[in-house]
Order: structure tokens, then sequence, then C-alpha cells
């Protein structure tokens, strides 16, 4: 076959080629497998994942819209496969979030990362500069992963307070760890830079 551009592979790709399949899977494979050891620290995991983003990807070509380049959906899939690869031993509803947050930094390429283990101290920290009816909300919503109405039952309040306040304490989280956030990638390269000297 000759060198062809992505959206010609994808058109085939959508027809059931099976050679177009391949040299996407070429195409790749070998980023997406680092995406996700990133994350999972595990290269079997990491295989896995990848395995299952391109039977994914097999099974709905037929529907795939993209037609230019498959970057933003493959990824897309990796990203929402490491977050269910995690869903039960991690606490999903942070573990997404940070994936994001990383996600976001990835932009900048020169910025350095915050690991997972600081990510949930800084989001801790955070949380503790909430009101107390906030900090409690938000920490049986995305720790113990309650809905609003076990929140409500377990705190005496009503369904609709337990909506407002995690509503409008994520709002001043988000702001906070803007800050935070910025402030402690700052802080590392600041460290970095200290250390040259």
């Amino acid at each position: 076959m000759t060198l062809q551009g992505e959206h010609t592979l994808i058109a085939e790709l959508k027809r059931g080629s099976k050679e177009a399949f391949d040299r996407i899977y070429k195409l790749y494979a070998s980023r997406l497998l680092a995406y996700c050891v990133h994350y999972t620290k595990s290269r079997e995991d990491a295989e896995e994942i990848v395995q299952d983003v391109f039977v994914a990807l097999w099974n709905s070509r037929e529907t795939i819209r993209q037609e230019e380049t498959l970057h933003s959906l493959l990824f897309t899939i990796s990203k929402h496969r490491v977050i269910n690869a995690y869903r039960s031993t991690l606490n999903s509803p942070v573990y997404e979030d940070y994936v994001d947050y990383q996600n976001e930094l990835s932009a900048g390429e020169d910025c350095d990362r915050v690991e997972y283990e600081q990510y949930v101290k800084i989001v801790k920290d955070a949380i503790r500069r909430l009101p107390s009816t906030q900090q409690r909300v938000i920490t049986l919503s995305r720790f113990s992963q309650l809905s609003n109405k076990e929140i409500a039952e377990r705190l005496s309040l009503s369904e609709q307070t337990v909506k407002n306040q995690l509503s409008v304490g994520l709002k001043t989280l988000r702001e906070l760890l803007a800050k935070v956030l910025v402030l402690s990638v700052a802080g590392l390269i600041l460290n970095i830079v200290n250390r040259w000297l």
C-alpha cells in the first residue's frame, strides 16, 4: 500500500478495511501505550487498555465521525479506559480530575507534573479551606462517592441544600485549586532552578 494520509485510512477503515486498521494501529499504538503507562504505572495494564481501545475503534468503525485524524478520539477513549480501570481501586472522581489536570498540563510541555498522591494532598488541603458544610458534602460526594440523597440523610440536610452546597463548594474548590496547582508547579520549577544554582 502506498503512503497515505490519515484521512484516507479513516475512510477505508469505515468501509471495513483491515489493512487500514492495521496501519492506524501502527500509527497510534506506541503513543497510546506511553500515555496509559504514565497513569497506570503498569505496562501490562496499559497494553490491555490499548487493546481495548482498538477493539472499540474496530467495533464502531462504521459510525466514526472523524475524517481527518483519530488522535483526539483514541486518546479520549484511552483516558476513559484508564479511569475505568482504576474505578475499583482508586477514588474515581478525584482520579478523573487528576487525569484531566495532567492532560491540561500536557499543553505546556515544559511544566513539571504533580504526582497523584501529591495532587490528592493538594485537593484535601484546598477542601479544608472551605466552610465546614461544604467540606463534609464534597468529601462525602467525591471521596465516599455518596449520592446527594445519601449525603442529605447522613448530614440531616435537605437534598436541595446538599445540591447547593456541593455546587458552590466545587466552584470555590476549582478556583482554589487553579491557584494552588499553578503555585505548586511554579514551586517545583523553582526548586529545580535552585538546585542548578
